[in-house]
């Protein structure tokens, strides 16, 4: 299980991240001072972070410094602040990703779960397994009842996602800004065609099983 760093002043705000992403089969550690954040980046074990700019006692872009002078972790910037200069200047100092609040939280697990793909931090097993599936991470082939399917690169990455957080519930929201990583303008249709492909690509090998279900309201989801 990975481990984000959430460094944000403000408790609430904090507290919310936390549950979200511990909802989303993340751990959490929790920082309130940008001393304390440097304190538990320094002695934890942390595979992103999580950082707010306005903290006390040590501002977040001085964060981001002394965390690049010691790491190259991944670090997603969480802000009030909506200048283009500021986005430019932090990912030039080694920001990976900016959130401007207020911030929609499907979009915060969307960015922590495409970033942490980009650095290979998610699946380091070779072989993803759920009832007759094997998903293979490093041949990205997928055999189903002893069947190898053959699916679009869209179609596999929604299968890895699924099979690397089993309980969690991916929003069209979700799975749009995670895959293509840009904003969810509402293009539900998108999302729904693979949805639908993908199922009937499974049925044709195993038509008694079902792998992906529909959480009305939600979105989508392993069979449980």
């Amino acid at each position: 299980m990975k481990t984000i760093l959430i460094i944000e002043d403000e408790k609430n705000v904090n507290e919310l991240l936390a549950k979200t992403l511990s909802e989303a089969d993340f751990e959490t550690l929790s920082a309130y001072t940008g001393l304390e954040g440097l304190e538990f980046f320094r002695q934890k074990k942390v595979d992103l972070v999580l950082l707010d700019l306005m903290l006390p006692y040590k501002s977040g872009d001085e964060v981001l410094r002394e965390i690049r002078r010691e790491n190259d972790i991944p670090v997603i910037v969480i802000s009030a602040k909506e200048m283009v200069r500021t986005k430019i200047d932090l990912l030039t100092l080694g920001a990976d990703d900016y959130i401007t609040k207020p911030f929609d939280l499907g979009e915060v697990t969307a960015r922590v779960i495409s970033c942490l793909r980009r650095y290979g931090g998610i699946g380091h097993n070779k072989q993803l397994i759920y009832k007759d599936m094997i998903l293979d991470l490093e041949a990205k082939t997928v055999m189903v009842n002893g069947k190898e399917i053959a699916l679009t690169a869209t179609e596999y990455q929604i299968l890895e996602l699924f099979l690397q957080y089993p309980n969690k519930v991916f929003s069209k929201a979700n799975l749009y800004e995670t895959l293509w990583n840009e904003e969810y303008l509402g293009e539900e249709n998108v999302i729904k065609t693979h949805i639908s492909n993908l199922r009937n690509k499974l049925r044709s090998v195993s038509a008694d099983t079902e792998y992906i279900e529909t959480v009305w309201g939600l979105g989508y989801r392993l069979m449980q």
